[in-house]
């Protein structure tokens, strides 16, 4: 038995935050009952279940990761018909989407996938996934600056969080700092560093969890390897905050 919302996301049908909406505004029935809960328990071995009608079909699973250039946007479609990331990739056949966001001007990693299941564990703050950054900044920020972002800030929404930063070159009115946050709020990296007084004049990320940009150059894209897949998922789940609760299993109890 699993959970609805988790068997749609798995399904490719959107992620499974998306997927709740989708059952919580009565788009989805299992056996020909209409469903509200996206908890509800459902076996994947005998239900039928269909969205808007349309009987749930597995898909095989699709990871991209891009090197997102300035300019596009992290988005599946844009109203305005403006350039999306997905326009960089016109040579998969599969519904695509990122995991996560990045800011039109920020270049770097990012995953694009049908896996909704681990979209949702990348994406989401509770499963603390580390998102690196490299940012220039404008001016050399003291230690004191540093320190206030690493303790974590209040922003707008609510506190930050902490971070760590470390300052890998300083030059003539500028610096490049390494920073590693969990949350991924909006502009989140940019605010923090203005908060500070130095303002980001060129933002790059560089890895998310153990997926790292490597040498790919803007704009450029790769599937990733099994055994890249396989160390995202590992890192999702040593990081579940149920696991994390529950303590290391026993040997016997990891037998399936």
């Amino acid at each position: 038995m699993e959970r609805l919302s988790k068997l749609i996301a798995a399904a490719g049908v959107t992620s499974r935050r998306k997927a709740s909406e989708l059952i919580r505004s009565g788009r989805v029935t299992v056996d020909g009952q209409l469903v509200l809960e996206p908890g509800t328990e459902v076996d994947p071995s005998s239900a039928t279940i269909e969205v808007d009608g349309t009987p749930l079909e597995a898909q095989s699973k699709h990871y991209v990761i891009l090197n997102k250039p300035r300019g596009p946007l992290s988005a599946v479609r844009d109203d305005r018909g403006r350039r999306t990331v997905l326009d960089l990739l016109p040579e998969i056949d599969a519904r695509l989407y990122p995991a996560g966001r990045l800011d039109a001007n920020t270049e770097g990693v990012l995953l694009l996938t049908n896996d909704g299941d681990l979209t949702y564990r990348l994406t989401h703050p509770r499963y603390e996934i580390e998102k690196v950054y490299e940012a220039e900044v404008k001016g050399r920020p003291s230690r004191a600056a540093l320190g206030e972002v690493e303790r974590g800030m209040i922003l707008e929404e609510g506190p930050t969080g902490p971070a760590k930063v470390r300052l890998l070159r300083a030059e003539a009115g500028t610096a490049l700092l390494e920073v590693t946050v969990h949350a991924g709020r909006k502009r989140m990296v940019r605010r923090m560093l203005a908060a500070v007084g130095h303002p980001v004049l060129a933002l790059r990320r560089t890895r998310i969890g153990p997926l790292a940009l490597g040498s790919l150059g803007p704009g450029e894209w790769r599937h990733l390897t099994d055994e890249e897949v396989t160390a995202l998922k590992a890192a999702t789940e040593a990081s579940d905050p149920a696991r994390r609760r529950a303590g290391p299993e026993e040997p016997d109890r990891q037998q399936k």
